[in-house]
């Protein structure tokens, strides 16, 4: 058995946890995401304990929770800043200013992109798209909103942060929680502030509201559609949908005979007939 380095009243406390959690998945492996979590929220990152426990709770090799924890970003794989600051630089934040707000808090705290500053209060990333494209640009701090900014104002953000004060999101809660307390809110253990805050902001709602001034709504499509269109039929007589191509027939692109010069045969030159070659 693994024996993880964490002192005994921390390990009771997460193989309850753990207990919980794991209790959820008709599959214990499963558990793994929300596991990793839980140890995060526990030492701030996904630390070699930590690792060695899911492994050691789940019956997996601590190859395999490695190889998950390094997968996703939101795992941290050394000890983490009380906020993760992200900045959305793909296209459209870009566009509108997101580069020109990394690069001013890149130099107002003196990291860069996945780093920490030494006083452990900010972790700063440049993020891939946040979903929140309506209110470009965006920057997230332990993922909660921080809808249109501006250099200045992202910076009098990271300014009270670093002053000790608590800060507010666009959206969802009252205050934005520490990097270990979300950690275990992602594990599955609900905290208090689920219904704080708008969830949605107005244009994130302004095709909804759109479609109840006209009117609209989307067609129906009752239980006998559903089976009608799950074997390949319809209810209003139309001709069945056609059938995915074969394997090696018309459209199909696997293991597809070559019709030009150009073409290259499906596994190599060496599988072309003698007088071929």
């Amino acid at each position: 058995m693994i024996q993880t380095g964490y002192a005994p009243d921390v390990r009771a406390r997460l193989d309850e946890d753990a207990a919980q959690i794991v209790a959820r998945y008709p599959q214990a492996r499963s558990a793994l995401l929300p596991l990793l979590h839980l140890v995060q929220s526990q030492d701030g990152y996904v630390s070699r304990h930590g690792i060695e426990f899911c492994a050691e709770t789940l019956g997996l090799t601590t190859a395999s929770v490695s190889a998950v924890a390094t997968f996703y970003t939101q795992y941290k794989r050394r000890p983490n800043g009380e906020y993760t600051v992200g900045v959305c630089t793909n296209t459209l934040c870009a566009i509108m200013g997101g580069d020109e707000i990394f690069e001013r808090l890149s130099e107002r705290l003196g990291v860069g992109h996945d780093e920490t500053t030494v006083d452990g209060k900010i972790t700063l990333e440049r993020v891939e798209c946040n979903a929140a494209c309506d209110y470009a640009p965006v920057m997230m701090i332990n993922w909660e909103f921080f809808d249109n900014q501006t250099p200045e104002s992202a910076a009098a953000v990271v300014d009270a942060i670093l002053a000790g004060e608590d800060v507010k999101p666009t959206r969802g809660p009252d205050v934005v929680q520490p990097f270990k307390a979300v950690s275990r809110t992602l594990a599955g253990f609900l905290d208090e502030h689920a219904d704080e805050g708008p969830a949605a902001g107005p244009a994130s709602l302004a095709g909804l509201e759109v479609a109840r001034e006209q009117g609209w709504s989307a067609p129906s499509f009752d239980a006998a559609e559903r089976a009608a269109a799950e074997a390949g039929t319809t209810t209003q007589g139309a001709a069945p949908a056609e059938p995915a191509p074969q394997t090696g027939g018309e459209q199909s692109s696997a293991e597809r005979k070559p019709t030009t010069e150009g073409d290259v045969t499906p596994g190599g030159p060496e599988s072309e007939p003698e007088e071929k070659r």
